[in-house]
């Protein structure tokens, strides 16, 4: 069974930042998409950050540059740095895979709190 286990989630002030990483147990050297999405409560789950294929990375509006995505192949795992955040920005974090006909999954996610 494939796993992806996400970690670094936290409360954080607004303004602060957080690094969360995601480690897979399979390989992402190829896969179809890999993804953060988010969900805050009583909000339905949106999307924050997509990787197509290692080709185009794409970030939501709402992200205002304030968070970077990255991927470690050595590692097999994703992360997301988030800067400035907002209490807006409180939600669960969960990232996504899709290694095409191999399967899709989703990992636990993490909490994220941004309050005073």
């Amino acid at each position: 069974q494939v796993q992806l286990v996400e970690s670094g989630g936290g409360l954080v002030p607004p303004g602060g930042s957080l690094r969360l990483s995601c480690a897979a147990s399979r390989t992402i050297v190829s896969y179809s998409v890999l993804a953060w999405y988010r969900q805050a409560p009583g909000k339905q789950r949106e999307l924050v950050v997509s990787d197509i294929g290692g080709g185009k990375i794409n970030y939501a509006d709402f992200v205002e540059g304030r968070f970077t995505y990255s991927r470690d192949a050595t590692k097999n795992t994703i992360d997301l740095r988030m800067n400035a955040l907002k209490p807006e920005d409180t939600a669960v974090y969960s990232c996504y895979a899709d290694w095409g006909i191999l399967g899709r999954y989703w990992g636990q996610g993490t909490q994220v709190t941004v309050s005073s």
